[in-house]
């Protein structure tokens, strides 16, 4: 089973986590079931950005992205190659390293 590591983050899980995770659940449900509050304002329909996630390692065993993740992609904060939305994300056969960003779209016009 694939374990999925997420790095430290200051607000969801300072320590960071190591969990283990089906094969075909989404990163956003995986994170979810340990109490990682990854934020998800769709409810995980691919229709915004909140749930946007870095794969620092284990990007290329993921399927490619859809057109329309790439839509909302092109709209997230602080987007760069390897950004993922966790609810399309699916957890194929390799360990993941998951870096959550520091504030998504909601938290930075929330601060203005």
């Amino acid at each position: 089973m694939p374990q999925i590591i997420f790095l430290p983050h200051e607000e969801l899980c300072p320590e960071g986590a190591v969990i283990e995770a089906e094969t075909g659940i989404s990163l956003c449900d995986a994170a979810l079931k340990q109490g990682i509050h990854i934020e998800h304002a769709c409810e995980k329909s691919c229709a915004c950005t909140t749930c946007h996630v870095h794969v620092r390692e284990g990007f290329d065993s993921l399927e490619e992205a859809t057109d329309l993740e790439e839509d909302y992609l092109d709209k997230a904060w602080g987007v760069d190659p390897d950004s993922r939305l966790s609810c399309q994300a699916k957890v194929a056969d390799e360990d993941l390293v998951i870096e959550i960003p520091k504030y998504t779209i909601n938290m930075v016009s929330e601060h203005h």
